[in-house]
């Protein structure tokens, strides 16, 4: 037997045929794809047997290219290349770039190079979208195909796009909820320092909380004061002052967080850029914690504190938990400042808004602050120095200089009423009539008995009875002044204006025949030529009123005419009025136009002197301090 016979009969694999055996062999490396598709780990790996996979399925493929990168925004980079990672796809980036802008698949022919020979390719393009956010886009080089081939190749990246979807919503639905432990845990923190009143039970609870979340030996939160850190609150430690050398390491490495504004962490992760640490380095060795992070905490755009994070060696503090780290302090930091500003002396708010306000006057910018400032300081030398008419302002009422009242001369009836209020009349112009039947009839009955005590009296004489002549005498004489007085009466009925006046009081218009008793006031009259002013002066203001001084009137029914008057009189007796005391002051009018009234009402002002205005403006606040003042001391 010949050698090579002895090979065939050791190796039957030798007998197969060619294909079958090629056939088996891409079998198995399809399975072992398959396999690491199914057991990648990372995106990288599974990328990579993705791609292998697709350009597999789909015949006559030279070359396959994947970029992703973050969503919508990119840059898209490549994440796997087919056959090779050392490959040269370059020729694949324009079809790549087009179908992200188009945002839809792309069928683009490829010219063949006439000088190679080369048989004409097609570029198949398809870009990678989820829940309407593009990730990235996958293109293949094929070859030549009719139409319906074609299409079914897009249709077969298509479905393949699944995988790939699958695994960036995994990848979000990771990142969602690792967002959201952590801002859960900003918020369970920041609920404990709202929880309490005063400020320092909300830190000691704020630090206390958050080392037991972080999984910390001592978390400590500080506040800048005079340019400087100052620890308050350290967790599980109700009293820390004690431990001085330590606190001042905290506040050292704090200070050190602030001063560079950005997290500090020791020992300092791979990656990381260059900060200085040294006094984070040096908490380590003091507290005897092998990791440190320190957070600036800002509150209103500037750092007003800072958190310092301690641990042991073997639980460094890894990004993702330096990230943890700054949102709470950027949420929690203003709420703990508010509380630390809020839970102050009231001498000590009002030194730090008088600083804040200083530092905006006399700092950079705000202008219109300043300009107000000026503009009062302008103001108040203006009015310190500048004097002006001082005036005391008060109620007026216009009164009428005499006032004449027509009264009933006996009890009667109103029997006809011809004037009433506000009616002009003229002297001796008849105001009302009264009945004056009954005096009629009471004077006709006197006449009658008069003439009976004549005739009686003419018998007795014929008689010469002297006695009787005596006692008739008498009874004429009666009767004689009873007619008299009745005469009088009668004369009296029609009530008339004494002069040229206005009725400022009486109407009787609806009073027709009704009684009236004698002496009852019927109408007031008063003249139209003089009128006096009687202003309402507050009592505070009295002791600068003085016979003689001028002053203007403003009526209510006459606001822009200004009538001068003069003071002729104080009374001095006060009188209470809206719950004030004031004084009558009576004043005299200079000129009387024809449009006033008894009875109207406005503001007068008596000019008392020239003074400084700001007295004018502020002494009654001053006399009611002192009066206050006066009131109340012992």
């Amino acid at each position: 037997m010949e050698r090579s016979d002895l090979d065939v009969q050791n190796d039957p694999s030798r007998l197969e045929p060619t294909d079958r055996r090629a056939s088996r062999l891409k079998a198995d490396s399809e399975s072992a794809l398959w396999a690491k598709f199914a057991e990648a780990a990372t995106l990288q790996t599974f990328c990579r047997s993705w791609l292998a996979l697709q350009c597999r399925m789909v015949p006559g493929v030279a070359g396959g290219l994947l970029l992703l990168g973050p969503p919508d925004r990119g840059p898209f980079s490549p994440s796997a290349v087919w056959p090779s990672p050392r490959r040269d796809m370059k020729y694949l980036a324009a079809t790549a770039e087009r179908a992200l802008i188009q945002r839809h698949g792309l069928v683009i022919k490829r010219q063949p190079d006439p000088e190679g020979g080369a048989r004409e390719r097609f570029d198949v393009a398809y870009p990678i979208e989820v829940a309407g956010h593009l990730h990235g886009v996958v293109v293949l080089d094929v070859a030549a195909r009719p139409e319906p081939q074609l299409q079914a190749v897009q249709r077969q990246l298509q479905w393949g796009f699944a995988w790939l979807e699958v695994l960036l919503r995994r990848d979000e639905a990771a990142k969602d909820v690792t967002i959201k432990q952590r801002l859960q845990a900003v918020l369970d923190l920041t609920a404990t320092a709202v929880e309490q009143d005063r400020f320092y039970s909300s830190a000691t609870a704020f630090v206390t909380a958050l080392a037991t979340r972080l999984d910390c030996d001592r978390v400590s939160l500080g506040f800048v004061r005079s340019g400087r850190i100052h620890v308050r609150a350290v967790s599980h430690s109700a009293e820390f002052r004690k431990q001085a050398n330590l606190i001042r390491a905290i506040a050292a490495a704090m200070d050190e967080a602030v001063d560079q504004q950005m997290a500090l962490v020791h020992p300092a992760p791979s990656g990381a850029g260059a900060a200085v640490t040294r006094a984070q380095s040096a908490l380590a060795r003091e507290g005897g914690a092998g990791a440190v992070c320190s957070v600036p905490v800002a509150a209103g755009g500037r750092v007003v504190g800072g958190l310092t994070l301690e641990r042991p060696a073997d639980r460094p503090f890894d990004p993702p938990t330096v990230e943890v780290c700054e949102a709470i302090a950027a949420l929690a930091g203003p709420v703990l400042e508010l509380q630390r500003r809020e839970d102050r002396w009231l001498i000590a708010k009002a030194a730090d808004a008088t600083r804040a306000q200083l530092a905006q006057i006399v700092g950079p910018r705000h202008i219109g602050r300043k300009l107000a400032v000026l503009g009062l300081a302008i103001a108040v030398a203006v009015l310190a120095t500048a004097r002006g008419d001082y005036r005391l302002s008060a109620p007026s009422v216009m009164e009428a200089g005499i006032q004449r009242a027509a009264v009933a001369p006996f009890n009667g009836y109103i029997a006809e009423a011809l004037a009433r209020a506000g009616d002009i009349v003229r002297q001796g112009q008849v105001l009302c009539v009264l009945d004056d039947r009954d005096l009629r009839l009471e004077r006709l009955k006197w006449l009658s008995q008069q003439e009976q005590f004549v005739k009686q009296y003419h018998e007795a004489m014929a008689k010469r009875s002297a006695a009787q002549v005596n006692i008739l005498t008498a009874q004429i004489d009666q009767a004689k002044a009873q007619l008299a007085l009745l005469d009088d009466q009668l004369s009296r009925t029609r009530l008339v204006a004494p002069f040229d006046g206005i009725v400022v009081k009486g109407d009787l218009s609806q009073s027709l025949g009704a009684p009236v008793e004698r002496g009852q006031v019927l109408f007031e009259v008063a003249p139209l030529e003089t009128y006096r002013v009687v202003l309402q002066i507050d009592e505070r203001d009295v002791a600068n009123v003085a016979v003689g001084q001028k002053g203007q009137l403003l009526l209510a029914a006459a606001p822009m005419e200004g009538l001068p008057f003069t003071v002729e009189k104080v009374t001095p007796v006060s009188t209470a009025r809206e719950g004030r005391n004031s004084f009558r002051v009576e004043a005299r009018l200079q000129s009387t136009p024809e449009h006033l009234r008894p009875g109207m009402e406005g503001v007068g002002k008596i000019e008392v002197d020239r003074r400084l205005l700001i007295w004018i403006w502020t002494h009654q606040v001053i006399d009611w301090v002192r009066l206050m003042v006066w009131k109340w001391l012992p």
